[in-house]
Formats: C-alpha cells, sequence, structure tokens
C-alpha cells in the first residue's frame, strides 16, 4: 500500500463530510444566518461528546497540557470561516472561493517552515496539478473575470491564511493528544466563540431547522476525527492539497441534490485535482 494512502483517505472523507455541512445554509435556504446555524452544530457536536466521554473515562483524562494551541486552533479556524463567509457577501462567490482555495499551498508552506517539513519535488507536481485542476474550474464559473475589489479579497485571503494556520494546529495537537481530546477543546472554545455573534443575530425559526442543524453536530465530531486522524498520519505537504476535492463533491452534490450540472470544465478540472491526489499517494516517507 502506497505509505499515505490511509491518510489521504481519510482526509477524502473528512473533506466529504465537511462538503454537507458546509452545505447546511443551502439546505436551510438562509432561514438563519451562520453564526446561529453554527452555534446549533456546536451544541449538537458538544452534546455527542459529552456522551461519547462518559464512556471513554469521563473529562478528568482527556485535561490537556496545551489548552492555548487549542484555544488558537479554535480562533483561527473560526475566524477562517467568518472571513470567507464575509468576503462572499461582499464579492463574487467563485472569486471568494478560488481565494480561498489558496489555503493549500499556504498550508504547505506553513508545514515546511513551521513543522519542518521536507517537500519534495513530486510534493510540488501534485500541488501544482490540483492548483491547474481547481484554476481551471473557477475560470469556468467566471471567477476573476468582473475585477476584483480590494478590502473583500484581502479579507477571503486572511480567510485563508487563517484556514492555513488551523492545519497547523491540527497537525500538532493531532500528533500529540487523542483525537477526543482535541475535539472536546475545539467544541467548547467553538461554542463560546459563536455565543455571541449568534445571540446578535438570533432570527426565530422552525423546529425542525433547529433540529437539522443540531444533527449536525455528530456529522461534524465524525469529520473532526477523520481529519485529526489524516493530518496526524502523513505531513501537511500531503494532506492539505486534498481538500481540494471539495470541490468535485460539491459539485456532485450540486448535480444530485440541486439540479446544478457540472460543465464540462468542472470535470476536467476535476480530473487534475484526482490526478494531483493520485501523485500524493505515491509519495514515500522523508521524500
Amino acid at each position: 500500500m502506497p505509505p499515505y494512502l490511509p491518510a489521504i483517505l481519510w482526509v477524502l472523507l473528512s473533506t466529504f463530510i465537511w462538503t454537507l455541512i458546509f452545505a447546511a445554509g443551502k439546505f436551510v435556504d438562509g432561514s438563519i444566518g451562520v453564526f446561529q446555524l453554527t452555534l446549533f452544530r456546536y451544541i449538537g457536536a458538544a452534546a455527542t461528546l459529552l456522551i461519547i466521554v462518559r464512556h471513554a473515562g469521563g473529562l478528568r483524562i482527556h485535561r490537556s497540557t496545551q489548552p492555548w494551541r487549542h484555544l488558537i486552533r479554535a480562533i483561527t479556524g473560526s475566524g477562517g470561516a467568518v472571513a470567507i463567509t464575509w468576503a462572499s457577501a461582499n464579492m463574487p462567490l467563485a472569486d471568494a472561493t478560488a481565494i480561498g482555495l489558496s489555503y493549500g499551498v499556504l498550508a504547505t508552506l506553513l508545514g515546511a517552515f513551521v513543522l519542518k517539513e521536507v517537500i519534495s519535488g513530486v510534493h510540488w507536481m501534485a500541488i501544482l496539478v490540483s492548483l491547474v485542476g481547481v484554476t481551471i474550474i473557477m475560470f469556468s464559473k467566471g471567477a476573476f473575470q468582473n475585477g476584483l475589489v480590494f478590502l473583500p479579497a484581502a479579507v477571503a485571503f486572511v480567510g485563508a491564511a487563517l484556514f492555513a494556520v488551523e492545519g497547523v494546529y491540527i497537525s500538532m495537537l493531532g500528533r500529540s493528544e487523542a483525537a477526543l481530546t482535541v475535539m472536546l477543546y475545539v467544541t467548547a472554545f467553538g461554542l463560546l466563540l459563536m455565543l455571541g455573534p449568534a445571540l446578535l443575530e438570533w432570527r426565530d425559526t422552525s423546529l425542525w431547522t433547529i433540529l437539522f442543524c443540531v444533527a449536525l453536530g455528530p456529522l461534524g465530531v465524525a469529520g473532526q476525527y477523520c481529519t485529526i486522524v489524516g493530518y496526524r498520519s502523513a505531513p501537511l505537504s500531503v494532506v492539505a492539497p486534498v481538500d481540494y476535492s471539495w470541490l468535485i463533491f460539491s459539485a456532485l452534490l450540486g448535480a444530485l441534490v440541486f439540479a446544478e450540472i457540472p460543465n464540462a470544465a468542472t470535470w476536467v478540472g476535476g480530473i487534475a485535482i484526482l490526478a494531483g491526489g493520485f501523485i500524493l499517494t505515491r509519495t514515500g516517507r522523508g521524500s
């Protein structure tokens, strides 16, 4: 078996799960704001984790020796999501998404400088192939064809940078602490970070919408677990670019659920992204 294939498969599964979660706003058709939706998801995640912890030795054994790293991870993750959401509301969605996808390259560079990972020529080739696929898809959707407003573009890039920093902390924490510990801390901090903004934008909504959003919590726990296992099993330069598969999953979800049929460019770009992922599976340890 190629050495990094298991890690890549974990991250692929994680990306698929998060694609479903990130589509939640479309499922609820804007009936509640992103902060309120995310708060409900964190509530569902917290309930799920507390049930798991009760049968896994209790909270005491999951006390971390590095809570500040967990806090930074939670801040960068939620901050990145807020930045991309704001940028998407103030510039063409395709443009904001294209800038956000620079996360993969930024995370790879941070992995090299912070985690001292060696980035081989094969790694760079795989990343470039995936970027070509991303570029084909984004230009086919009209990205960068209407001119960029500086502030939203800058905020979108900040969001990508925050996601890249979060990736570094997920990698570090995943290698030094149990996955359940990492999930408990990010969920607790996430609840605290989302509470204030959610109350400010609060809207009355249906019971079905609330239950749907809360049900995203257990799904998010599964996604977090897959992310942590994948990120601690391979260098960041291998697993971070795998997140580009989000474009493929989104295209499939759009076609199957929302009748958004991908065009030929989307399929060509998707094949390039898959090719980049395949190249990554062939890289050896320490290459």
